[in-house]
């Protein structure tokens, strides 16, 4: 199976729901510190030029791949995957499970001015606080998120693609 979660930016809350899917962030009762947050692998240290890269972040307990990607204001990044995976599935007999879970909604207003301020400006003293505060404020959505990801690929089904909006997860 592989996961694919994918935002705007790629680069936070991506990265988030990737670490609390490979157990690198566990489920905590307390505020998640600034030093968790910024060891995220990939957390603020990607750029405009790794739009549309799918980002290797490892593989969970069960064997399964976890991607992350940036796409921008690209809405049809879903359809090109889901297209692409029926290519491989056609051509090439590819059977894997692929799940797009979009974590877009557990953006709070925190993270996205604070990656404004980090990514698109270079301003890391204004725009790194607030991606701390923003991270803290979704972590609880974010694990949320992860979790129903994780379920809704274990459910039987004979789609292959599942793709998540995931509207419902807001912080």
């Amino acid at each position: 199976m592989i996961f694919i979660y994918h935002d705007f930016a790629g680069t936070h809350s991506t990265s988030l729901a990737a670490a609390c899917h490979l157990k690198l962030l566990t489920p905590t009762k307390r505020k998640l510190t600034r030093e968790e947050i910024l060891a995220v692998p990939y957390f603020n240290k990607l750029t405009k030029k790794d739009v549309g890269k799918l980002i290797f972040h490892g593989k969970d307990e069960e064997g399964n791949e976890v991607y992350t990607v940036a796409r921008r204001r690209f809405k049809q990044a879903a359809p090109l995957l889901l297209d692409f995976y029926l290519l491989l599935e056609n051509k090439y007999e590819f059977k894997d499970k692929l799940v797009l879970s979009n974590t877009s909604p557990t953006v709070p207003l925190a993270m996205t001015f604070g990656g404004m301020f980090s990514r698109g400006l270079k301003i890391d003293v204004i725009g790194v606080p607030l991606l701390v505060k923003g991270a803290q404020q979704s972590s609880e959505v974010v694990f949320k998120l992860v979790e129903h990801t994780k379920q809704a690929a274990r459910k039987e089904t004979e789609k292959n693609v599942i793709i998540l909006d995931n509207k419902n997860f807001k912080v």
